[in-house]
């Protein structure tokens, strides 16, 4: 509906506004052509008047007006010959004088039967060039001689056209305004009806948060409302379905990494009960340590259960020690590295305590040293150390592997990311460590860094904020 209106409005405003652009067209070039008709009347009576008065200067002098007639009109074709005008004279019915530039057109056959009368004709010549005509006799005794004054119609034609196709160019202007505003107007006027089909197909497509802007209190308006509020509920229920089922995979994700690493101790101890000849206080200290790891792993099913449900919010009751959560971290640790035939080296000047969950902290940390092991070469050392640092605790972890670019660094956090996608799938890692880092991060409100170059090994630098006490009281 709305197309046709606009097409049909436009046409007629297109036949209309040409109509008048023509029509006024047609006014101006009868104007200019009225204006140089007057101008070459008067240049033909003035030169007619003149050129009288020196063929009778010619004849009293004894001298034939005939044979002297181009030495008569040299002087007057050449003040006419720079503005493109001309002129001809005739005697008993034949050209006796034409200037150069229209004898050699060949246009001119007769002139004008006048009947020896002082009337002048006026007619136009549309040849190769246009031109307007004014001839004239002579009065007695001058009666069988006629002058001709051709003025050049280019200019003023091509003057006409340039402003015609200014007219016609500004007609344009006006029509695409004109089609614009009347567009604009119909949108107005079918802005509702767009409104609810456009928002439809956008819910329709998936696009639950948009809505129909209401106006006024007419039935338009109660449809509008009525439809958002089953938009509102509709969105609402698509959100709680989404937010489940996120919860329901970042569980399974990140409880699967964090398997891996304590599954290894284990498998590492129960392979070095069955093969090495132990005491029996060696076989209790290891088993007592699997016991110890099964029960790290349930603590974290359900702390990541809790990650996964409170998103963003997390326990954290607990005063942590960092000389306990060094210890607790080379146990599981070293078992990894001892694999790949590296060091670790854990420093502390002096023990501190963090504000925060145990369990997370040591999953915060195995992460960051399983990755550094997995960037490093056999026979690397990996530096581990906390200090305090104003009002916080630094946690660093230095390796001296293969180090990351810059653009890398920004990518890092983001689930799934490898830096070394091949070394990820031989290490079996699923680029979810540094996600959970960093969830544990903003959990205990802190700050994780990198400084890395390719070749030079990464740092990873941990800032807990503290308040109250650094230190243990002794």
């Amino acid at each position: 509906m709305k197309k046709k209106i606009f097409f049909a409005a436009l046409v007629l405003f297109i036949v209309f506004l040409n109509s008048m652009i023509l029509i006024v067209s047609i006014i101006m070039l009868r104007d200019k052509l009225s204006a140089v008709r007057d101008k070459c009347l008067a240049e033909h009576y003035v030169i007619a008047s003149s050129l009288i008065g020196d063929m009778q200067a010619l004849e009293q002098r004894g001298n034939h007006v005939e044979e002297n007639i181009d030495d008569l009109m040299r002087l007057y074709s050449r003040y006419l010959q720079g503005r493109g005008n001309g002129l001809a004279v005739a005697f008993s019915g034949e050209w006796i004088y034409e200037s150069p530039a229209f004898a050699s057109e060949g246009t001119m056959i007769f002139p004008p039967d006048t009947g020896y009368s002082q009337e002048r004709f006026v007619y136009m010549e549309n040849g190769n060039f246009p031109v307007l005509c004014v001839y004239g006799s002579f009065p007695a005794p001058w009666q069988e001689y006629g002058l001709m004054y051709i003025g050049n119609l280019g200019d003023t034609v091509q003057s006409w056209r340039h402003t015609k196709n200014i007219l016609f160019l500004a007609g344009i202007a006006v029509m695409l305004m004109m089609s614009f505003f009347l567009f604009q107007f119909l949108n107005i006027i079918f802005r509702p009806l767009r409104q609810i089909s456009g928002t439809s197909a956008k819910i329709a497509n998936g696009n639950y948060g948009s809505r129909i802007p209401v106006r006024g209190k007419d039935e338009i308006s109660s449809v509008a409302h009525n439809f958002n509020l089953m938009a509102e509920q509709i969105e609402n229920q698509i959100k709680q379905l989404e937010e489940a089922a996120e919860q329901k995979q970042q569980f399974i994700d990140n409880f699967s990494h964090e398997l891996r690493i304590p599954l290894t101790a284990i498998y590492g101890y129960a392979e070095y009960i069955q093969k090495a000849l132990l005491s029996e206080e060696e076989r209790y200290e290891c088993t007592q340590f699997i016991m110890s790891e099964c029960s790290r792993l349930q603590n974290m099913a359900y702390q990541l259960l809790d990650m996964a449900l409170l998103r963003r919010e997390g326990r954290k009751d607990d005063n942590c020690s960092v000389k306990e959560l060094f210890a607790e971290s080379e146990k599981v640790m070293q078992v990894r590295a001892s694999e790949k035939k590296m060091r670790l080296t854990y420093a502390l000047s002096r023990n501190c305590i963090v504000r925060g969950n145990m369990e997370q902290l040591l999953i915060l940390l195995n992460n960051l040293i399983d990755n550094a092991i997995k960037a490093s070469r056999q026979e690397d050392e990996i530096r581990i150390c906390a200090y305090a640092e104003e009002s916080a605790v630094v946690v660093e972890v230095e390796d001296h592997g293969t180090g990351m670019e810059a653009e890398q660094i920004s990518h890092i956090k983001e689930a799934f990311y490898r830096v070394d996608k091949a070394r990820s799938r031989t290490a079996g890692g699923a680029g979810l460590g540094l996600s959970i880092c960093e969830r544990i991060i903003q959990i205990h409100h802190a700050d994780m860094s990198f400084i890395s170059e390719p070749g030079a090994g990464t740092i990873v630098k941990l800032s807990f904020p503290v308040e109250g006490k650094l230190f243990p009281e002794r």
